[in-house]
């Protein structure tokens, strides 16, 4: 009887003992995976291009001032139309100007004038080019003082009115551009793994990156610079 009860006692000592040894025989197979996974490289890669842009918008901007709403409407009629005919007789279509209506502060209305005005009204006219003839805009505002000899100044300087320039034709260079910055991203995961003396798997996971586009410089808003950073995580192996 105590064989018998010996015996007993020692099964459930050995079936632990032997669920140990597969246990950590598993463990042992997990964390040998895990390690094999985690043998991975992140790289990026850069595409950039610049471009010249393909869209304008050149806010044209004039100001009048006096005492009479009705002499400065007619005054403002009389200097959109000859800035129009100015803009057409540069090439121009009349689709690609746009008339806003005019803008007017009176000078009696404002209430933090510390000064009272010589006049009362304030009238601030834009006209807008809209146009893809970029080159040709750009001239025409490099020569647009020659509207002084037509009684017409234009307001320059002021943020609002800045000049703006775009390129819409990312999509187009988008593919060429996503390709360069894989390879680029690919050619560093290369050397990284030949460096370490492995050798480089399968992607594991990709992210094309946001494309921005801005301008090369302060100086020359007309040219835009384009570029994409992609991040690529590869595999390494033995």
């Amino acid at each position: 009887m105590g064989s018998i009860h010996s015996n007993r006692s020692l099964f459930p000592g050995l079936f632990i003992m032997i669920g140990l040894i597969f246990l950590g025989i598993f463990i042992k197979s997990a964390v040998v995976s895990l390690k094999s996974y985690d043998r991975v490289v992140t790289v990026k890669g850069l595409a950039e291009v610049e471009v010249p842009a393909n869209k304008v918008i050149w806010p044209v901007v004039y100001k009048e001032i006096g005492n009479d709403l009705s002499v400065l409407y007619n005054a403002i009629n009389q200097k959109n139309k000859i800035i129009i005919d100015y803009l057409k007789s540069k090439g121009l279509d009349e689709s690609e100007i746009s008339v806003a209506a005019p803008q007017i502060i009176d000078m009696n209305a404002e209430r933090y004038q510390s000064q009272p005005s010589s006049y009362r009204y304030n009238i601030t006219s834009i006209l807008t080019v809209t146009s893809d003839k970029v080159p040709l805009v750009m001239n025409i505002i490099s020569t647009q003082s020659e509207l002084l000899n037509k009684g017409v100044a234009l307001t320059a300087g002021e943020y609002q009115y800045m000049t703006q320039y775009f390129y819409t034709g990312l999509n187009d260079i988008k593919p060429q551009m996503i390709e360069e910055a894989t390879s680029n991203a690919r050619a560093s995961a290369e050397k990284f793994a030949r460096d370490s003396g492995s050798k480089l798997g399968k992607i594991k996971r990709a992210n094309q990156g946001q494309f921005t586009i801005s301008d090369r410089d302060a100086n020359t808003p007309h040219i835009k610079t384009i570029r994409v950073v992609s991040t690529i995580d590869y595999m390494l192996k033995d």
